[in-house]
């Protein structure tokens, strides 16, 4: 039987995208909104030209490597603010667009102590901040 306190414990929502996540914490009748910006850089684009020493394909392969590499560590510090900040509450329900919500996921079952329980994962479009906090208070009525 749930007690009062854990009626009282933190449900969190997070809207997530590879550029920003919005959380949403509800405890009781009050929600609190918090962003996180990932300050990830956007995918590497060749541009044309010949260089010296080897082809400019070449080149381009191992610039475009190192930048996906570069640019997961940064999408790994992203998800792993918003898992701290998640850390406290009860569960989570993560929606989005794109892949990052799928990414969020993977990165809270590869992080060791972490008690994070995701109650439901789901597309969503880009929303205002009171579309955000009304789907999330939605889903929480409904579980």
């Amino acid at each position: 039987m749930a007690t009062s306190k854990d009626k009282l414990k933190k449900k969190l929502g997070v809207w997530i995208d590879h550029r920003e996540a919005i959380l949403v914490s509800i405890k009781g009748d009050e929600s609190t909104v918090e962003r996180f910006v990932s300050n990830a850089e956007s995918h590497y684009r060749p541009s044309g030209g010949n260089r010296s020493g080897g082809t400019s394909v070449a080149q381009d392969i191992l610039k475009e490597k190192s930048t996906d590499e570069r640019l997961k560590q940064q999408y790994h510090r992203f998800y792993g603010q918003v898992i701290a900040k998640a850390a406290n509450a009860k569960k989570i329900f993560i929606f989005g667009p794109g892949e990052a919500k799928r990414e969020l996921v993977g990165e809270i079952k590869r992080t060791k102590g972490s008690h994070v329980k995701v109650a439901d994962v789901r597309p969503s479009d880009r929303l205002t901040e009171k579309e955000i906090i009304a789907k999330v208070g939605a889903f929480y009525q409904g579980n």
